[in-house]
């Protein structure tokens, strides 16, 4: 699956080899620490968040703009 934003997108496919690669080879095996990915979950959730703020405000603008109808 695709991440939510292209900018994020390499993020995304590093932290899920990550994440497989922690699942494949130590939390089948009952190693259930999975710190070894936390730096990347956190810059792709950071990246994630950023893009969903910046989409608000695009809609937040669009609608101040006088796009969106009212219900008078």
């Amino acid at each position: 699956m695709n991440s939510i934003s292209p900018e994020c997108q390499e993020l995304k496919v590093q932290y899920d080899a990550c994440f497989n690669r922690w699942f494949k080879e130590k939390f089948l095996k009952g190693q259930t620490d999975d710190a070894s990915c936390a730096d990347l979950f956190a810059s792709y959730q950071s990246c994630v968040k950023v893009v969903s703020y910046v989409f608000q405000l695009q809609i937040r603008m669009f609608k101040n703009n006088g796009h969106s109808k009212s219900s008078d």
